[in-house]
């Protein structure tokens, strides 16, 4: 009786210590990064609803207009990749008079001033910000699309070097 009763012990104790075991092997993809975890929700759920805008309702201003919330609300989001890759593409459909909504409706205030943007001027967006995930996550699953997208924009623009 003593014998299972040690073993049971020993198995257990074994088990709680096999999870911390493996996690301290997994390798790491670069620093640590603090991130607040109410604004990493928040960016979780808004990179949901411009997947949803993106991928179901074809509505691509709605979607770029999720994306540059979180870009310019949390850059260090941990998806930012995909990010600026929805942010990427809606700019391209717009270019291309894709999707549900019209390109006029993406308005940008420059004061009293309501400003919309030609097709060139959504080419050089989509542009930015597919250089942006091409040049800073390369080990992003989306950077060979993105890529593929940058060829026919004339490249991806260079790295931006910080003084």
């Amino acid at each position: 009786m003593k014998k299972r009763i040690f073993l049971l012990a020993v198995m257990v104790t074994g088990l709680l210590f096999v999870p911390q075991l493996a996690r301290a092997q997994a390798a790491k993809q670069g620093p640590d990064i603090m991130r607040d975890p109410d604004m990493e929700k928040e960016g979780l759920h808004n990179l949901e609803v411009a997947r949803q805008y993106y991928q179901l309702r074809k509505a691509y201003v709605a979607t770029l207009q999720r994306c540059e919330e979180v870009i310019a609300g949390n850059p260090t989001f941990s998806k930012i990749d995909e990010i600026l890759f929805l942010a990427g593409k809606s700019s391209l459909n717009l270019a291309d008079g894709k999707g549900k909504q019209k390109a006029d409706q993406y308005v940008i205030h420059e004061g009293d001033k309501k400003v919309t943007l030609s097709a060139q001027e959504f080419r050089d967006k989509a542009r930015d910000y597919l250089s942006q995930l091409y040049n800073e996550y390369p080990q992003s699953p989306f950077r060979s699309e993105a890529e593929a997208d940058l060829k026919a924009l004339g490249g991806p623009r260079p790295k931006e070097t910080k003084p």
